[in-house]
């Protein structure tokens, strides 16, 4: 089995990953994702007990027990390149052995879902509803680095959203990856369901206009108004589709999760966003703790 050098895979001193600085005792294999560092003791604040909490740059986890679930809860940062860290060194805990630096036989397959907050792209999600990722569809970029490849279904929907969009080679490459169907089937009532648009950032790539014009004005209505067959894109943020990505070509199961704390087309802000996500996150909890 081929080493894996330390310039690869750096292991710090107390022989946890780099960024994250976890060693694989220290993650359960059910973990939930959050953008926001504070954010991470909102959700540990439910764990019946809590047996490690570790530190270092944006990257805040918890790990503890919820009934008899044992969780990890970890936060990304904001945007995919955050999340080509976390997925990764995810992964290298439980499928690389640390210690002889190679990849282990047998794949450990982790469930990963992210609970965030989106912006709406159709009129009837309204703030403080929630939304569940059929698919990741991402304008950042990302996943163009791997060898990854659609199948035929989601390649019809690319050429179709390419077509309907006119994004063009300068903005993006995009690609598509569904969600788990291991773990979407708990996750049906009182949840909207669509495409998730996964932007590489806030303002310029998320149509916002401050004092910079925008090569592609009129990309927010072109989303909204995108179909193909039953899909359409129902909000946009920043990690799903990367998740999503990543998360398939390591073997992993992966869902996000959404509050919805703005509407695009309506132009409306949630006015108690905390409370929106605060109710996200029990709903999560409740539902993963009866698996």
């Amino acid at each position: 089995m081929q080493r894996i050098q330390e310039s690869e895979l750096i292991i710090n001193k107390r022989g946890a990953v780099y960024h994250l600085d976890l060693r694989p005792e220290e993650l359960a294999h059910t973990i939930i994702t959050v953008g926001d560092p504070d954010r991470v003791a909102v959700v540990s604040k439910h764990f019946d007990r809590i047996e490690h909490k570790r530190s270092h740059r944006e990257f805040i986890s918890h790990t503890g027990v919820l009934g008899k679930k044992r969780l990890t809860v970890i936060s990304t940062g904001i945007g995919p390149d955050n999340i080509d860290i976390v997925m990764n060194e995810l992964d290298a805990l439980v499928n690389i052995d640390l210690i002889n630096r190679t990849i282990k036989p047998q794949l450990t397959p982790l469930n990963i879902i992210r609970v965030g907050t989106s912006g709406a792209l159709q009129a009837d999600i309204p703030t403080d509803s929630f939304v569940v990722s059929t698919h990741g569809l991402g304008i950042d970029n990302l996943l163009n680095f791997y060898r990854y490849e659609e199948n035929e279904e989601e390649k019809q929907l690319l050429q179709s959203f390419v077509t309907q969009t006119q994004l063009n080679h300068r903005i993006s490459q995009p690609y598509i990856c569904g969600s788990s169907a291991h773990l979407i089937k708990h996750f049906v009532n009182n949840f909207h369901h669509g495409i998730t648009v996964t932007c590489p950032g806030f303002y310029g790539p998320q149509g916002r206009i401050l004092r910079l014009g925008l090569s592609n004005p009129h990309l927010i209505d072109r989303l909204t108004q995108f179909t193909f067959g039953p899909h359409r894109i129902t909000n946009f943020e920043m990690e799903t589709s990367s998740i999503y990505g990543l998360g398939k070509l390591l073997g992993h199961h992966c869902l996000s999760i959404s509050a919805i704390v703005a509407n695009r087309v309506t132009k409306q802000f949630s006015s108690d966003s905390q409370a929106a996500i605060e109710q996200l996150i029990k709903k999560t909890l409740d539902e993963i703790s009866e698996w």
